[in-house]
């Protein structure tokens, strides 16, 4: 009997160090930021990586301004 009650306590306490890691992991894991950029930042990455024409560009750019202005 003795030997059962030690074994049970070890595998409790492996279980809670088991969870507590994983909570840990969930919870300091690094993650991508996702950072408050205001429209017209977004609007300038887009352009500088390819994603869109200059055309399209100064379009949206344009009426980033006007939103702005209301």
């Amino acid at each position: 009997m003795q030997f059962y009650n030690e074994y049970y306590w070890g595998m409790h306490f492996t279980w809670w160090v088991i969870w507590i890691v994983i909570v840990l992991m969930i919870f300091l894991w690094p993650r991508k930021r996702i950072k408050n950029k205001n429209p017209l930042e977004i609007l300038k990455k887009q352009f500088a990586e390819g994603e869109i024409t200059k055309e399209q560009f100064e379009a949206m750019k344009q009426t980033i301004d006007i939103n702005d202005k209301k």
